[in-house]
C-alpha cells in the first residue's frame, strides 16, 4: 500500500486529490501548511472537516515564521528593487513542498501529493522524469513548480491530471464534501486586499511620492511611489496623456518610473539569473524551446544561449511580456525542463 502525505489547502483540489488517492488504495496521510497568525482559519477547518471525513490524518503546521523571512520577504524586496516578483513560485519550492518531503520521510511515506493541475511523466528524451503540461494553460500549474529537481519530483503524485476543474467539483458534490463550491483562491494569498495595499502597510516608511518621466527625462506627473508599480502596467497610473502610455522602465535610485509606448516594451532576448534546470543545460543549448516569460503567457518559442557564463533566452520574435523579477519558464515537448529569474 502507498503511503502518501498530501497537501490539503482546503480547497476543492487538494480535498477531491485525497479522495483520489484513498479510491487507489493508498494510505493518506493529510497537511495544512498555516501561514497565518489565527490558528483555526476557515480554510484549517475545512482541511479537517474533509480528513475527518474521509477517515484519514490531519496535521496543521505553522509555518508562519519560514513563511515571513523567505516568501514575504522576497515580495517585499522585489517591489523595494523595482521587481516583479512570482512569490507562488518561491513559495511552493522552498517551503511547501520541502516540508511536505520532511513531514512524508517523519511517516515514513515514499510519496507526496498536491492539487496542483500537472503531471509528472517520464521523457525518453532526456531519460528522466519531469513536469508535464497537461491542462489549458488558464489552469495548467507546471509553471509555478518548475523549480522542484527530479529526485523529488519521482516521489510526487498529482492525482488531477486527467481531470478538469468541472469534473472536479461535480466529485467532490458526488460525494458530499462541502468544499465543492467554495471558490477558488485569488492573487497573493497573504495580500487578500490587493498586492498595493499590502505593500504600502509594510512599506510604509520607504514608499514617497516620485516623478513619472519620458525616455529623455522630461517629468509627465507624479506617481506614488515607484514601488507600487510594475513593468508593462498601464492602468491606475494616475495620469492622462493624449495617448495609451506604459511602464517601461522603474528607477528605484531615483525614485521615478519611466512612461512610454507599447512598443517600448518588445524585446527579443533576456538575461536569466537565479536559474534552476532539470535537464542539463548542454542537452537544452540547440534546441527550439517554448518560454512562457510569466504564468498567464501562453509561450514564445527560442533558443537558450551562453555567453562569458551567462545565460540567455533568445527569442525567435520580439514579445512585450517580460518585466525584471518575473520567472521566464521552458517547455520542450510540453516538459518543463528550467527556468530562471528576468534580469
Amino acid at each position: 500500500m502507498k503511503k502518501v502525505v498530501i497537501g490539503m489547502s482546503g480547497g476543492v483540489d487538494s480535498s477531491v486529490s485525497a479522495y483520489l488517492l484513498k479510491e487507489q488504495g493508498c494510505e493518506v496521510i493529510g497537511v495544512t501548511l498555516n501561514q497565518h497568525l489565527e490558528e483555526n482559519s476557515k480554510d484549517i477547518e475545512d482541511a479537517k472537516k474533509v480528513c475527518d471525513k474521509l477517515g484519514i490524518i490531519h496535521e496543521v503546521v505553522n509555518i508562519r515564521k519560514d513563511f515571513e523571512n523567505i516568501v514575504i520577504k522576497y515580495f517585499l524586496d522585489g517591489y523595494s528593487s523595482g521587481k516583479t516578483p512570482s512569490p507562488c513560485v518561491i513559495c511552493d519550492d522552498e517551503i511547501k513542498f520541502k516540508i511536505l518531503f520532511d513531514i512524508a520521510n517523519k511517516y515514513k511515506a515514499k510519496y507526496v501529493a498536491t492539487g496542483h493541475y500537472t503531471s509528472v511523466e517520464y521523457s525518453e528524451v532526456f531519460s528522466k522524469y519531469l513536469l508535464r503540461s497537461v491542462h489549458s494553460i488558464i489552469k495548467d500549474q507546471s509553471y509555478m513548480l518548475y523549480r522542484l529537481s527530479p529526485d523529488k519530483l519521482e516521489r510526487i503524485i498529482f492525482p488531477l491530471k486527467p481531470y478538469s476543474k468541472q469534473e472536479i467539483r461535480e466529485i467532490a458534490l458526488k460525494i458530499g464534501l462541502e468544499v465543492h463550491d467554495k471558490k477558488d483562491s485569488q492573487g497573493v494569498c497573504f495580500a487578500k486586499e490587493g498586492y498595493k495595499k499590502f505593500l504600502k502597510e509594510n512599506l510604509k516608511d520607504e514608499i514617497t511620492k516620485g516623478n513619472y518621466i519620458d525616455a529623455d527625462g522630461n517629468i509627465l506627473g507624479e506617481h506614488e511611489g515607484y514601488q507600487l508599480y510594475t513593468i508593462g502596467q498601464r492602468r491606475g497610473l494616475g495620469i492622462n496623456l493624449s495617448k495609451p502610455i506604459f511602464i517601461t522602465k522603474i528607477n528605484p535610485q531615483t525614485n521615478e518610473i519611466v512612461l512610454g509606448e507599447f512598443s517600448e516594451l518588445f524585446t527579443d532576448k533576456v538575461e536569466l539569473i537565479n536559474f534552476k534546470f532539470s535537464v542539463e543545460y548542454e542537452k537544452l543549448e540547440n534546441l527550439e524551446l517554448l518560454a512562457r516569460p510569466r504564468f498567464s503567457s501562453t509561450g514564445f518559442y527560442g533558443k537558450l544561449i551562453k555567453n562569458k557564463n551567462k545565460i540567455y533566452f533568445k527569442y525567435n520574435e520580439e514579445n512585450a511580456h517580460n518585466a525584471k523579477g518575473q520567472h521566464i519558464v521552458f517547455f520542450y515537448d510540453g516538459f518543463v525542463v528550467g527556468g530562471g529569474e528576468i534580469k
